[in-house]
């Protein structure tokens, strides 16, 4: 298996790939109008066959199965093992037949020409070289094949999903800053350039439409959300003492109330809906 993004590979197979399998439910909960959307897509679209790219711990590549049926061929990729093997479980459990795989989109031998959709959610932000791994997509898509993928818009449009590090930071003064269009959660939040990656890559008709998308989970579920997601979740996951932990938790709980709505935490996700077709 060829890796490209070892840093990925590294990140996703250590603390990252694990925090998002312990906070799987959570964030099913959380994102489900993002599986509902892609469901919805290749519902429409009368999919046969379709590749979800970083598909995590496979929630939304069961889903599409499930939504296409059993003559449908779904397959999941991921670079983590660590949540290829959580998605695969989760297909076995539920008897789905869904299929996931380890691979680097950017550089996996994909048979030519076998998928007739191809989707990602928050997946296709951490390419190496995008241009490359969208021209390695367009050639494993038939002529015509749709490519729908959401990613997060810029950071000043997303709040919640600063709010965490904005009050961490005083008490974890390593934690990175944001960088305009690296890899990453915002990575893709300059739809120009992204547009013109893909026409780069082959792919005709590119477009991104700005969708915002409300998003909750449970109240109850916050502290797990605290330790473990984003840039906060990573640094307290290298070790940090008792005392400091303790510090970051209350301060970024606190910061976070502003987005309480009775027993849930609620959010709207500025995102980018971005669609394209191979030719």
């Amino acid at each position: 298996m060829s890796m490209a993004n070892k840093d990925q590979e590294e990140m996703w197979n250590g603390v990252g790939g694990k925090a998002w399998v312990r906070a799987q439910t959570l964030l099913d909960t959380a994102f489900q109008p993002f599986a509902d959307i892609l469901v919805k897509a290749v519902t429409a679209a009368s999919a046969t066959s379709v590749l979800d790219i970083g598909c995590g711990t496979g929630a939304t590549t069961l889903a599409m199965a499930e939504a296409l049926g059993p003559d449908a061929d779904c397959l999941g990729l991921d670079i983590s093992e660590t949540m290829i093997t959580h998605a695969r479980k989760r297909a076995a459990e539920t008897g789905s037949t869904a299929e996931f795989i380890i691979a680097d989109a950017q550089t996996h031998p994909f048979e030519a020409g076998r998928f007739d959709v191809i989707t990602s959610r928050f997946g296709v932000m951490f390419f190496e070289d995008p241009v490359a791994a969208f021209r390695n997509l367009n050639r494993a898509a038939q002529p015509g094949t749709n490519l729908i993928m959401l990613s997060w818009r810029g950071p000043a449009e997303n709040p919640f999903m600063t709010t965490a590090e904005t009050a961490a930071r005083p008490l974890l003064p390593g934690l990175p800053e944001r960088e305009p269009n690296a890899r990453g959660q915002f990575g893709f939040a300059d739809s120009t350039r992204v547009d013109s990656m893909l026409t780069e890559a082959g792919w005709s008709d590119g477009a991104s439409e700005k969708i915002d998308v409300p998003c909750r989970f449970p109240l109850s579920t916050l502290d797990l959300y605290v330790s473990l997601m984003g840039p906060v979740g990573y640094a307290m996951a290298q070790g940090v003492d008792a005392e400091t932990r303790t510090k970051v938790s209350d301060a970024v709980r606190g910061a976070l109330m502003d987005f309480v709505e009775g027993d849930e935490i609620v959010f709207t996700a500025a995102c980018w809906k971005t669609t394209a077709r191979a030719v």
